[in-house]
């Protein structure tokens, strides 16, 4: 079952990332999707739990008050579909529009050069398309890192347990996407993507196969996407590259 809460004190992405986090270790939580521009969270739980145990959870930030009082229950958890700020569901295509225009655009950036040239080579376009991805989303984690970290820790099997891995990832996607840009040390670059994304992609996993409702870290907090098997594919396509270039290198 899924119902609807009114949060207040809410006044930035932390904010929402913190909430997140508090409730969803309420135990019998099993997703939490909480809406920064409503004030609300759309709660999923195995069995009913009281309005005063989620209240108890926010108790340690007083700053957050979670009341019942105006949003009415859901009758279902939401899907990849999320509410609009109407609350009318969005689409698909929707919710997910801006990775996907992201990729549209790395895409047209890295291939579009060489097909006009007659040139396309796979192993020097995968450097550069590998650079643009992590550019452009340790970019957008680092808009709010903050947020980003607060979020990345409610899923990731490593930021779980040391909180600071969300800062030292924002920055290690950072590093790889220059490192990939100028073609330097390319097998240790590519080694260190497999196995950046191999440890990222764990937690992604466990979250969809439990199918929990959390938000989806990959582009920091500046859009709320929730976590499932576009994160999969996006995470599983980063490490089929790396390790296709690994292979291809090695003597």
């Amino acid at each position: 079952m899924t119902h609807l809460y009114s949060i207040t004190g809410m006044t930035c992405g932390s904010c929402s990332s913190t909430v997140e986090k508090l409730l969803s270790d309420v135990p019998g939580v099993t997703g939490v999707l909480v809406d920064l521009k409503q004030q609300h969270a759309s709660i999923s739980m195995q069995q009913h739990i009281s309005t005063e145990t989620f209240q108890q959870a926010l108790a340690s930030h007083p700053k957050y008050s979670l009341s019942n009082k105006t949003i009415a229950a859901a009758p279902t958890a939401p899907s990849a579909d999320s509410l609009t700020e109407t609350g009318e569901q969005t689409t698909w295509f929707q919710t997910y529009k801006p990775i996907l225009l992201i990729f549209i655009y790395l895409l047209c950036i890295t291939i579009l050069p060489s097909f006009i040239q007659n040139n396309f080579q796979l192993m020097v376009w995968m450097p550069k398309f590998m650079a643009g991805f992590f550019l452009t989303f340790s970019f957008f984690k680092m808009l709010n890192l903050k947020g980003f970290a607060e979020s990345y820790s409610m899923y990731d099997v490593v930021a779980k347990r040391w909180h600071k891995w969300g800062y030292v990832y924002a920055f290690a996607e950072a590093a790889l996407g220059i490192l990939f840009l100028l073609n330097a040390y390319p097998l240790a670059t590519n080694i260190a993507a497999f196995m950046l994304m191999g440890v990222s992609i764990i937690g992604v996993l466990m979250s969809v196969l439990n199918k929990q409702k959390i938000k989806c870290a990959c582009l920091g907090d500046v859009f709320n996407l929730p976590m499932s098997t576009v994160t999969i594919i996006e995470d599983a396509l980063m490490i089929a590259m790396s390790g296709y270039m690994i292979v291809s290198l090695l003597p």
